[in-house]
């Protein structure tokens, strides 16, 4: 086995007026107010840009991410495009904006190589694509098992790999995301995008979990 290392629903209502707070406000908020108020003041954003961008952060979900990976699945054109330039292939064949932070690579489950993604620092991951990350993401005992023995992390989710089967495990940063193609499931040759995005799970697109089978499947 090869282990590729490579570094580095709640609800808000947020047009409602942001409450002061007794305690006391940290360097990194102070930063904060001191960048927006600057970035406001130049004309750059406006005070309406800063809600606006949560919500539609806040309104993605893995369900996005599982229309893209039908899509691959589906149309094999798209998949190399996809998997060549991902920013600018989702917005001009999707509408899918990924925004202009970090770098979003895709990486493909194939017959011989199995992808997991981590964030060793912190909790890096394609929010613009999957939503949230999973708590287990961001959880120490996550970040540093899955580097040292992603099988046996594997196998703790359930996925129990072919020993001939090498599993890479790549690490997002603040510069560079990551989202998974899983290897498409046996038996749905002949499906739609529509339906195969209802058996891409979030896991699936991590690394750490794999389709769902169609039902019937053996």
């Amino acid at each position: 086995m090869t282990d590729t290392h490579s570094h580095h629903d709640h609800d808000h209502d947020h047009h409602a007026p942001i409450e002061e707070s007794d305690a006391p406000v940290s360097r990194f908020e102070l930063l904060e107010i001191a960048l927006r108020e600057l970035l406001i003041e130049k004309g750059i954003i406006t005070a309406a840009d800063i809600p606006a961008q949560i919500e539609r952060t806040e309104a993605r979900s893995p369900a996005l991410g599982a229309q893209i990976v039908a899509r691959a699945w589906a149309d094999p054109g798209f998949r190399e495009r996809l998997v060549a330039d991902p920013r600018a292939t989702l917005a001009a064949e999707m509408d899918i904006d990924t925004g202009t932070l970090a770098e979003l690579r895709v990486l493909e489950n194939t017959a011989g190589v199995h992808n997991v993604v981590v964030c060793t620092l912190c909790s890096c991951y394609p929010r613009m694509i999957l939503g949230a990350p999973p708590a287990w993401y961001k959880s120490t005992a996550y970040r540093a098992r899955v580097v040292r023995a992603p099988r046996d992390v594997l196998r703790e989710f359930g996925v129990e790999l072919p020993r001939g089967l090498r599993v890479e495990v790549h690490d997002s940063t603040a510069d560079l995301r990551y989202l998974v193609i899983p290897r498409r499931p046996a038996g749905t040759e002949t499906w739609q995008p529509e339906a195969l995005a209802g058996l891409v799970t979030r896991d699936s697109m991590i690394g750490t979990g794999l389709p769902r089978m169609p039902a019937g499947a053996a």
